[in-house]
């Protein structure tokens, strides 16, 4: 993958770059907001984002992104361990979220599980009462309305529509979709849920109350 890395600690973007290219991807680094708006431009597959830069903050590079439609996976890797700072990164439009200090071997699998998509039948598509998904096409309409829908949200809604009619616990989408189920893993998918059912509607993902997660009431059509 092409991997944008944002940060303006030099230990920490060698650090970044070190692991991203051992696992053979193609890095480029900025330690700007500026430098990294334009990097951005030219195109990138997954994009790691500190939010304390010297002239602004991730958040800002985020918020834009998702702006203008991009769907790019943005992993914030920052120093801000609060959980409000957790959620308003989310909130945002980030996929995921990794507190420093961190453990390589922790990015590594978040930076993987950002990077993989599930195997999806490619004509799948799902209709629930107020929206439709088209998951060959990542397409998601509320209404008749486009919906931006980030990576990671598609990989909870990817996990569960494998799953149709099924209830799947937290720690197995977890696992499916972060690859751990550690408590700040938890803290995300909870508010990435949130999110979710904010953009498509309420009965898009359904918890069952000591059980797990499943998708709503859906109609499935395949061409």
């Amino acid at each position: 993958m092409r991997v944008l890395v944002v940060d303006d600690e030099a230990d920490v973007l060698s650090v970044l770059v070190r692991a991203l290219e051992r696992d053979g991807h193609t890095v480029t680094t900025a330690e700007t907001l500026a430098s990294a708006r334009l990097a951005a431009t030219a195109g990138t597959d997954l994009l790691l984002l500190d939010l304390g830069l010297p002239d602004g903050s991730g958040l800002t590079l985020c918020r834009e992104l998702r702006a203008e439609g991009s769907t790019v996976p943005i992993l914030m890797v920052t120093a801000r361990s609060s959980v409000a700072a957790r959620v308003e990164g989310l909130d945002s439009g980030a996929d995921d979220f990794l507190t420093k200090p961190f453990a390589v071997a922790e990015l590594r699998a978040r930076v993987r599980a950002l990077g993989r998509r599930g195997t999806m039948p490619r004509s799948l598509m799902l209709r629930t009462e107020a929206s439709t998904l088209d998951f060959s096409a990542r397409r998601a309409l509320r209404d008749t309305a486009p919906v931006a829908v980030t990576a990671r949200e598609w990989a909870i809604l990817e996990f569960l529509a494998n799953r149709v009619g099924r209830v799947v616990s937290r720690d197995d989408l977890l696992d499916g979709v972060w690859g751990d189920a550690s408590e700040s893993a938890a803290g995300s998918l909870e508010v990435l849920v949130g999110r979710l059912r904010k953009k498509l509607g309420a009965d898009v993902v359904r918890t069952v109350r000591g059980e797990g997660y499943a998708l709503g009431e859906v109609q499935a059509a395949r061409g």
